[in-house]
């Protein structure tokens, strides 16, 4: 773990995965409440591992970098955040982010996106960053466009989720000089 893959608001502290948040990754990736919109989903501690796994990869293979997203004094751990599937060929990456259910609406995640959103910018020299949010997720759409992310538009009916079709919202957040 380097020094310049964490980074910290006035409450947070952003920081590499270690070994031990397994169980908190867990705990939010088989909550129904928070796979409901996201892609991936466990159902042990050991298919977990998988997903601890890709964390490092991304890094290591330079497709991006996720974070956990930790209280200040690194005590809590809220959630994860990141960059991923980076494509230095276009300069562009999808930004992720989910929370524990406890940390829901406090604000969490408008503290620490502009974190990470940074760090694409200026660490890793993107020019763009795009999220696809599912269309019924509104929370998630609400926050996108508080966070200055624009909407481009809707791709329909574009993957199934549970053997429906689903379609996802398309958002982006160009740097600006």
């Amino acid at each position: 773990m380097t020094t310049s893959t964490r980074m910290q608001s006035n409450r947070l502290l952003l920081r590499p995965f270690i070994e031990s948040d397994i169980e908190s990754v867990f705990k939010g990736l088989s909550h129904p409440d928070i796979i409901k919109h996201y892609g991936v989903s466990f159902d042990s501690l050991e298919a977990t591992k998988e997903q601890m796994n890709w964390f490092a990869d991304l890094e290591k293979e330079g497709t991006g970098m996720w974070f956990a997203v930790c209280s200040f004094d690194n005590k809590t751990f809220y959630g994860a955040g990141g960059l991923n599937d980076l494509s230095k060929e276009h300069k562009k990456a999808e930004i992720g982010f989910w929370l524990l259910t406890d940390f829901w609406g406090k604000g969490i995640m408008t503290d620490a996106m502009p974190l990470i959103c940074n760090y694409g910018f200026n660490k890793l020299g993107l020019h763009r960053i795009e999220g696809f949010v599912e269309s019924d997720n509104t929370n998630c759409k609400n926050a996108m466009a508080k966070l200055d992310f624009q909407h481009e538009g809707t791709m329909k009916d574009c993957e199934i989720k549970n053997g429906e079709f689903i379609s996802l919202d398309i958002y982006s957040k160009i740097k600006t000089e």
